[in-house]
């Protein structure tokens, strides 16, 4: 699948101290130690509808992170994957009469084009869930092999299953009782009171055809795979068997993140799959969750066909923490085009305020657990005292705005 077109990143001068971010397993905020090749797999979208801002939040986020790596020097190898068949889009298609080949395609060139116009850095890998349905299909096969898989007795659809029991690490990643593990399965496409299964949360890896169904040829029999099985094939092939980050939506912990990396470790015996699983916060509208349901998402292509800059949107979605639950209103949209407005008059200036000043105070707050309130905050700091005439420096505008498009990726 074709990602989207990359952008230059300046690169600056000198290195900040190595990159904090809170592990959902281990519930701390630990560094990253990656080597020379920094390796992440971001859990792509279900093209079903348009980008909406949770979508933009969360991949913000994470284009953080290449960024910020990036500037220590590393090589990163990011891989994103786009679950082009799922419930979700058959349903979708279903509902609206149309094809879902065409919905996928057209949705999945949307986002595209969305995060081109937020400058989020492309993957190295864009792997759509269809193209990658035969190396899903072998990974499925020798985990049944192994004995970490098994056939469901059903005379008339026996799908293929994952044993939770299979490493003994189940659980780890969530760290959710089996209560709350039993509701997010449900509300999240699992099937825990379906007949026949050895346990509950046993997850889905290969369907077997139904009437009226897209399906594929496999030695599992016509179907197609589960959700959770997609990642774990797409990432393990691309990126080996462990991962300096896996990343998603807060809503991807469980069952999608654990029953991943459930499968992957089943698969190769390297625990954990992810050094760091990361998990971004939820945006909702004035007060109120952001869903499909209320009708009340907001979506970039929007925004930017009524004009908006996309470096307001990027900025007004990083005046919050990426772990923090958010609300987007129309004091968040105005403050970040206030703040864009402000910043573009301070770089325009001949001279500024110590530019390298600003630079470390910027790479120090990104390195503490991705902190942009305060990143944002030191350089409303910068801007006032530009502003007021009080920077002698005339390199300063110059660095000020390298920075910003480096490290933020807000190119003014």
């Amino acid at each position: 699948m074709e990602t989207w077109a990359p952008t230059d990143v300046p690169a600056l001068e000198g290195s900040g101290p190595p990159l904090r971010l809170y592990d959902t397993a281990t519930a701390r905020v630990r560094p990253t130690a990656p080597g020379e090749t920094a390796t992440m797999y971001v859990c792509g979208i279900t093209p079903y509808d348009a980008t909406h801002l949770g979508h933009a939040a969360t991949y913000l986020a994470f284009d953080l992170v290449n960024r910020y790596w990036r500037d220590l020097g590393h090589d990163v190898h990011y891989v994103q994957n786009v679950t082009d068949i799922d419930e979700p889009l058959l349903e979708r298609a279903e509902r609206d009469q149309d094809d879902w080949v065409v919905l996928g395609l057209r949705e999945t060139a949307l986002f595209r084009e969305d995060m081109e116009a937020l400058r989020v850095l492309p993957p190295r890998q864009f792997v759509g869930a269809v193209e990658a349905i035969p190396e899903i299909a072998e990974l499925v096969e020798k985990l049944v092999a192994s004995g970490a898989a098994y056939r469901l007795d059903d005379p008339e659809y026996p799908d293929v299953y994952q044993d939770i029991e299979a490493t003994g690490h189940f659980g780890y990643e969530s760290n959710y009782d089996l209560d709350t593990m039993l509701q997010f399965s449900r509300e999240r496409g699992g099937d825990p009171d379906r007949p026949g299964k050895r346990h509950p949360l046993d997850p889905l890896l290969w369907r077997l055809a139904r009437p009226g169904e897209p399906s594929w040829e496999s030695g599992l029999g016509a179907g197609r795979p589960g959700w959770h099985v997609e990642c774990a094939a797409i990432g393990l092939n691309r990126l080996g068997p462990q991962v300096d980050l896996n990343g998603g939506g807060s809503d991807l912990i469980f069952p999608h993140h654990e029953c991943g990396a459930l499968h992957a470790e089943s698969l190769t015996g390297e625990h954990p799959f992810a050094r760091h699983y990361v998990h971004t916060g939820m945006i909702g509208l004035d007060g109120e969750k952001m869903s499909k349901s209320k009708g009340n998402l907001v979506f970039v292509s929007k925004l930017r066909n009524a004009g908006v800059d996309p470096n307001i949107i990027r900025v007004a979605l990083l005046d919050g923490h990426y772990r923090t639950d958010r609300s987007w209103d129309d004091d968040v949209h105005a403050t970040g085009e206030k703040r864009v407005a402000r910043w573009r008059e301070a770089v325009d200036l001949d001279t500024g305020p110590d530019g390298a000043e600003l630079v470390t105070k910027l790479r120090t707050h990104i390195a503490d657990d991705l902190d942009t309130p305060g990143a944002l905050a030191a350089v409303d700091a910068w801007v006032d005292e530009a502003l007021t005439r009080r920077g002698t420096d005339p390199a300063a505008p110059g660095q000020v705005r390298a920075a910003l498009d480096a490290l933020l990726g807000v190119r003014l």
